[in-house]
């Protein structure tokens, strides 16, 4: 574990995953620290995976789980035909412009895990040749986001290191270098 996630205050089970699945998300952003939309669209494996469609990919499935534990449509429908786009950046898209939608992401995951009555309450899941039929509950929702954040935060820190040789224990150095050189210019 490169970061640490503090202990949930007692009883807090949904603070608990949520802190872990926001420290995942961090593996992924801090991969990203210093490097400009092209660095971060390349791909330098053998892998046609990149570091800017990682972030996409994570923001989308995110924004997907969720919208399905509502019930609702995904904020972006995928299909055959535009699946590979989930792992690309498209059009205006720009690492900045993708880690605005996370966080806009994280904050409504944040809040609809928040508000659900219970962990153990349960969604269908849709119908798909690559789901069983049944439903998961609230919990298992955030346990899978960690689990698939968490898969891709470890492809993340692969990439950057082939990109420049960079490791997670130095992003996360940079990462609060940056945050220790941001609060000290707020307080001059």
């Amino acid at each position: 574990m490169v970061t640490h996630v503090p202990a949930e205050a007692q009883g807090d089970e949904r603070g608990a995953l949520l802190s872990f699945i926001e420290e995942q998300r961090g593996g992924i952003r801090r991969a990203l620290l210093g490097l400009t939309d092209e660095q971060a669209a390349s791909k330098p494996s053998a892998s046609e995976l990149s570091l800017a469609g990682l972030l996409k990919h994570c923001a989308e499935v995110e924004q997907s789980w969720i919208a399905r534990a509502k019930q609702e449509p995904a904020a972006i429908q995928r299909d055959e035909s535009n699946w590979h786009e989930t792992f690309q950046l498209v059009g205006e898209e720009t690492v900045a412009s993708q880690l605005v939608y996370w966080e806009q992401v994280a904050a409504e995951t944040e809040k609809f895990i928040r508000s659900v009555p219970s962990l153990d309450d349960t969604f269908p899941l849709p119908e798909a040749p690559w789901f069983p039929k049944g439903s998961v509950s609230m919990r298992w929702v955030c346990l899978h986001l960690i689990r698939e954040t968490a898969r891709h935060a470890g492809h993340a820190d692969l990439i950057r290191e082939s990109l420049d040789g960079k490791t997670a224990f130095e992003l996360v150095a940079l990462e609060q270098g940056q945050t220790q050189e941001q609060e000290q210019a707020q307080g001059s």
